[in-house]
């Protein structure tokens, strides 16, 4: 079994003790992007699995759209990254 050559950790434990890997991030291709895969994304960041600009290209996100994801992390929790919440908090 050969291991493929990666640039920085292989795991990272995140602050709630669990521990999270390449594995546990969304496909490449994803095109939905519900609650729980953005969290995923945020979280390896915040955590050096991978560096912001890997997530960006990675996925094709827009440095606006992750700098809005991580705001709604950090003020809302993974709550905030559900479309009825960012709906809900336009209307205010």
């Amino acid at each position: 079994m050969y291991l493929k050559r990666i640039e920085g950790p292989r795991t990272v434990t995140l602050p709630d003790g669990s521990t999270m890997t390449r594995a546990d991030l969304p496909p490449v291709n994803t095109r939905r992007w519900v609650a729980s895969r953005k969290a995923a994304v945020v979280k390896a960041v915040i955590a050096g699995l991978i560096s912001e600009a890997e997530a960006l290209e990675r996925y094709a996100l827009s440095e606006e759209e992750f700098t809005a994801w991580k705001r709604a992390v950090r003020e809302h929790g993974v709550a905030g990254l559900k479309v009825t919440a960012l709906k809900h908090s336009r209307q205010l």
